[in-house]
């Protein structure tokens, strides 16, 4: 359900929100990383689950380029 909830929020917003988006959650992603390298990080699950959140943009971006042409 969470994620269902997730993914209506993504195709309501805009190409250039959802480029924002994806830009943030890959720094996020590149933190998260380097804390793993550093052993900082906590909850390792959250890597995964940010990886599966910029892949789901990508595949809206993707859906919203198909649907204009």
């Amino acid at each position: 359900m969470k994620i269902d909830k997730y993914l209506e929020d993504l195709r309501a917003k805009s190409a250039v929100e959802l480029n924002n988006e994806l830009v943030s959650a890959k720094k996020e992603l590149f933190n998260l990383r380097f804390q793993n390298a550093t052993n900082q990080l906590d909850n390792t699950g959250r890597i995964r689950e940010v990886r599966r959140n910029i892949a789901r943009i990508q595949t809206v971006i993707t859906e919203k380029a198909k649907s204009v042409d």
